[in-house]
């Protein structure tokens, strides 16, 4: 970061003096920051002379590079071939490590399977894979072609998938026949032969043996070492595209509806994955990076382009607790420096009283993300993990990339995401669509950025994409948080807008009522929504407890308490239930919407968006006893 604001200084002749004027500089002259980007962290490619048209305030028609010509796979596949390109951890498995040569020659393996395939710039590989080499090399044999690529987690149900692939109508197939987590294993086999026979498009499917490499496979797919073995001796080359030729069809949660088909494009992916990770993370050429997460989450994604600044990518795919504090264990057997995981793992090592293990030297950032960050864990990482870069980040698959997140050089204060990103035109508005210079409101971006989405797959005239982020506030991006802006030039995340509760006219963010209520001894989670059920409008909380622990009365009288006197009186709520699970997205977030559709009788859209769908069957009973009793 320091090295950017210098060269900046020396080569444009302007002097960001500072964090805040940094970033200032960074949206209001766009052009200038976004080459220097492109220049200053070596992207390969043809830049050409323009960099942003037409004018920056026209957000949804910005056209940016629009005489670049690059290739994603080319800027993540250069360097020393010698060099640790890819660790591969897997649940039941023998460890994997491929140094960058070992990665190029498997990327052009399956680029030559691809090809035989019949695979064009442009059509679409759809991937069933577990976090493995084989995912990273197809991608990258993938976006190689100028072919766009698409992944689910293998843990998806038949019908998750096909919401998924169905709309894409992928020309390949990538899977694996099954996958281990937490001791178990899970054959899906089946699942596969119902996804290749709703999916008439496929040409051909290649699945990796994580389980089963001898057994039979359905409908002519093949096994994925067998081909790979026989590919051709065709060299490993790089189809150049435009900077807005789509790389990813990324897929929203569907936690409201069918999931949304995003198309996120080569240039921008690049750029901003580079200026993240590079300058916000301080990520740099042999940095051991990890990330737990599995190919249906955008952080997958994310953790890939830590390639492109030479960094050693870590990957897992299995239980991060089992065996015994698994993830913890690999970030002391490979010396992990940047450690990314969700919220809600964090949280876990928190109320497990958990820290790192004394042998792990090397860490010096943990990233975190998927949900908010409670400021109790800020507290249990400065306690427990020592003088680290704690770096909360927000974004989403939307952007594939993050409007807030860390800086190494800004101070961290709890419970805060440091600052917006650069080049990311934050602000919070208010109902009226008027900024807020205090107090919370909605997230929006007002000015172009290279990662907004190209638009979403089969949506004709853009209607859809222009409802999902343009209806509200013309002209500027919104983005669905509910936030607001510290003293510190950093932000705090109340929740999702959509899940921000209004009780008696009063907003109110879920996030701050689960920090309240989740630092009480006892309590594990907590899950709040509005109800007006019986004509009775209320909060309602729900809360997962330790075992052992009840929720008697002095309990109620002590979240009451807490909530009034941390809060306000409003934030009481008036029907307190204790629920055996809570309903969760598969990246860690707490689905209010799915509890709040039950709780009215309502069925939840696209229950497959969760990881586990079946506590909402528990939810069904309440919404009577609601109705027919007073609150508890």
């Amino acid at each position: 970061m320091f090295a950017f604001r210098a060269r900046a200084e020396r080569e444009l002749g302007v002097a960001p003096s500072d964090p805040a004027a940094l970033h200032r500089w960074s949206v209001e002259r766009p052009g200038e920051f976004w080459r220097l980007v492109w220049d200053a962290l070596g992207v390969i490619g043809e830049r050409g002379a323009r960099v942003l048209e037409p004018a920056p305030e026209r957000l949804r028609q910005a056209l940016w590079f629009p005489d670049a010509r690059l290739n994603f796979a080319e800027n993540l596949l250069h360097g020393d071939d010698a060099r640790a390109a890819v660790i591969a951890h897997r649940e039941g498995a023998p460890r994997v490590e491929l140094s960058l040569g070992e990665l190029r020659e498997l990327v052009r393996r399956w680029r030559c399977l691809l090809l035989g395939a019949g695979v064009r710039s442009g059509e679409r590989v759809a991937a069933l894979v577990g976090n493995g080499v084989e995912a990273v090399a197809a991608m990258l044999a993938t976006a190689s072609l100028g072919a766009v690529w698409s992944s689910c987690s293998p843990d998806f149900g038949v019908r998750g998938v096909l919401d998924r692939f169905e709309a894409i109508e992928p020309a390949v197939l990538v899977a694996v026949d099954g996958y281990r987590y937490g001791g178990k294993t899970f054959d899906v086999r089946a699942k596969l032969d119902e996804v290749l026979a709703a999916l008439p498009s496929v040409r051909a499917a290649f699945v990796a043996p994580w389980l089963h490499p001898e057994a039979p496979l359905p409908r002519g797919a093949r096994w994925s070492h067998e081909a790979l073995a026989e590919a051709s001796s065709s060299p490993l080359e790089f189809e150049r595209t435009g900077f807005e030729h789509p790389l990813y069809v990324m897929f929203s949660s569907g936690t409201t509806g069918r999931p949304k088909c995003i198309v996120h494009g080569v240039g921008g992916t690049l750029l901003q994955h580079l200026k993240e990770q590079r300058l916000h993370c301080d990520i740099r050429r042999g940095t051991r990076t990890f990330f737990y997460t599995t190919c249906g989450w955008m952080m997958w994604n994310w953790l890939v382009s830590a390639l492109a600044s030479e960094a050693t990518i870590v990957l897992h795919d299995g239980h991060p607790l089992s065996p015994q504090d698994a993830l913890l264990q690999l970030g002391t057997s490979e010396q992990v420096e940047v450690f990314g995981v969700s919220a809600k793992y964090l949280d876990t090592l928190r109320e497990r009283r958990v820290g790192r293990p004394p042998a792990w030297s090397a860490l010096r950032t943990i990233l975190s993300t998927g949900s908010v960050l409670s400021p109790e864990c800020f507290d249990h990482v400065l306690e427990s993990f020592g003088d680290v870069h704690l770096a909360s980040m927000s974004g989403g698959t939307d952007i594939l990339s993050c409007f807030l997140g860390g800086d190494p050089t800004r101070p961290v204060w709890r419970g805060e995401l440091q600052a917006a990103g650069l080049g990311m035109d934050v602000d919070v508005f208010d109902d009226d669509g008027r900024p807020k210079a205090t107090g919370a409101g909605e997230l929006v971006c007002r000015l172009p950025f290279p990662s907004m989405p190209l638009g979403f797959w089969g949506d004709v005239g853009d209607e859809a994409f222009r409802r999902a982020y343009f209806e509200r506030f013309p002209g500027v991006w919104r983005h669905g948080d509910w936030v607001e802006r510290t003293p510190h030039g950093g932000f705090i995340i109340h929740g999702r807008s959509d899940a921000t509760l209004n009780v008696h006219g009063v907003r109110i963010g879920t996030a701050e009522i689960y920090s309240s209520v989740e630092r009480i001894d006892g309590v594990l989670e907590a899950l709040a929504v509005e109800s007006s059920l019986a004509g009775r409008e209320g909060l309602v909380l729900f809360v997962r407890l330790r075992a052992g622990s009840e929720l008697d009365d002095e309990l109620r009288s002590r979240i009451a308490s807490e909530l009034r006197t941390r809060m306000s009186p409003r934030h009481v709520p008036r029907f307190l239930f204790a629920a055996p699970d809570l309903p969760r997205t598969r990246s860690g977030k707490s689905s209010e919407l799915a509890v709040r559709e039950v709780l009215h009788g309502r069925a939840p859209r696209n229950v497959e968006a969760l990881a586990n769908p079946e506590s909402l069957d528990w939810f069904t009973s309440i919404a009577s006893r609601m109705t027919a009793s007073p609150s508890p």
